[in-house]
Parts: C-alpha cells; sequence; structure tokens
C-alpha cells in the first residue's frame, strides 16, 4: 500500500495543492493533526482537502478538538483518537493532541502523559501508529534544545512495534525521523511524505 502522510497543514493552501496532487499516486492519506490554527478555520482546511479521492485516517492535533475533526471530516475521512481502524489489510492506531501539556493555554487540546498512556494501552497491535506529538527524543527539540516528545507515546511504540510510526506538532523537528526498535518514526511536518507498506 502506498501512503501519503503529512502534520500541520495549518491552514496553508500552497501545500494543501500539494498534497492533493500527490493523493493521487496514493491508496492511502494520513493525516497527523493540526489541520487550522488555534481552534479556528477548521471547515476551511478541510475545504482545501477536498479533493483527496482515496481513504483518509486522521487524528486531531492541538489545534482541533476529537469533536470538531469528527464533525467537520470530509467524506471518506475516518477520525483516530486513541482508536484503531483497519484498511486494506493494515490495522492503524491513531491518538492525537498536544502530549504532553503545552503551554499554549486554554485554546490547545492537550493530554497528560497518564491520560494518553490509558489510552495507548489499549492498542496491542498495529502496522501503523499515527500521533499527532512526537514520541520523547526523535523529532521532538525545540528551537531552544528542549526534548518535549511524550514518554507515553515511545513507550507505546516500544511495547507495540509498529512497521511505522508518525508524527508532527514540534515544527523544528519536521523532517527528522529515528527508530525505535524495528519502528521506523517520522516527524512528518505539512510535505507529501510518501511511504510504502505490505500488508
Amino acid at each position: 500500500m502506498r501512503i501519503l502522510a503529512f502534520s500541520d497543514l495549518h491552514l496553508s493552501a500552497v501545500r494543501a495543492r500539494e498534497l492533493v496532487a500527490e493523493s493521487a499516486k496514493a491508496d492511502l492519506v494520513i493525516g497527523a493533526g493540526d489541520f487550522c490554527n488555534g481552534r479556528h478555520g477548521l471547515e476551511e482546511a478541510m475545504a482545501l482537502l477536498a479533493d483527496i479521492r482515496v481513504p483518509m485516517v486522521v487524528v486531531p492535533g492541538n489545534a482541533e478538538s476529537e469533536a470538531e475533526l469528527r464533525a467537520a471530516a470530509l467524506p471518506g475521512m475516518t477520525v483516530l483518537h486513541g482508536q484503531s481502524h483497519r484498511i486494506a489489510g493494515l490495522t492503524v492506531f491513531g491518538l492525537g493532541y498536544g502530549i504532553p501539556l503545552t503551554p499554549f493555554g486554554s485554546w490547545s487540546c492537550d493530554m497528560t502523559e497518564d491520560a494518553a498512556a490509558k489510552l495507548l494501552d489499549q492498542c496491542e497491535q498495529a502496522d501503523l501508529m499515527v500521533f499527532h506529538s512526537p514520541p520523547k527524543g526523535i523529532g521532538d527539540r525545540t528551537s531552544g534544545g528542549f526534548s518535549v516528545g511524550s514518554t507515553a507515546i515511545r513507550a507505546a511504540i516500544e511495547r507495540v512495534q509498529p512497521r511505522l510510526a508518525v508524527c508532527g506538532h514540534v515544527h523544528e523537528g519536521w523532517g527528522q525521523s529515528g527508530e525505535i526498535g524495528i519502528t521506523k518514526v517520522v516527524n512528518l511536518g505539512p510535505f507529501a511524505n510518501m511511504f510504502e507498506i505490505d500488508p
């Protein structure tokens, strides 16, 4: 299966046009959160992606809530937040939000490490794990040099060992990747990242 994956669109019409064009080469599109900005413009962001014609699996970022994303979801779009979805022989698990809590204030959709761990514990097996936040230690360093990734996400990847785990959230980490056991981890950014995973 050919998978197009991105994060942190943040209402960029330019990036959205690139993603829509590249989606014609994909069997599945993954959106790892932050489609809009600060809880505003989500319907506009969905309109930017409306010409994608293949199935999409998305998680909420910290810029939109789970409920808001479910309400705005396009036809053919599956929203995951602590759930798994089986598609074309692959199991995809998704968890959104900022993990751990961000300093951004009341608009940001965040979760504590403990709350995230409870949802992550429900995942026993996955071929692909989709997060908004990065795991601790990979693609998670801010411009100030702080490692702000999630220990709960890292522990879940270590336990489940999916073939691929993707994330976003920390903009300075866009394009960075690493390995946790056999799992390749990629901080995506709003780019047309292509992956191949066979069922």
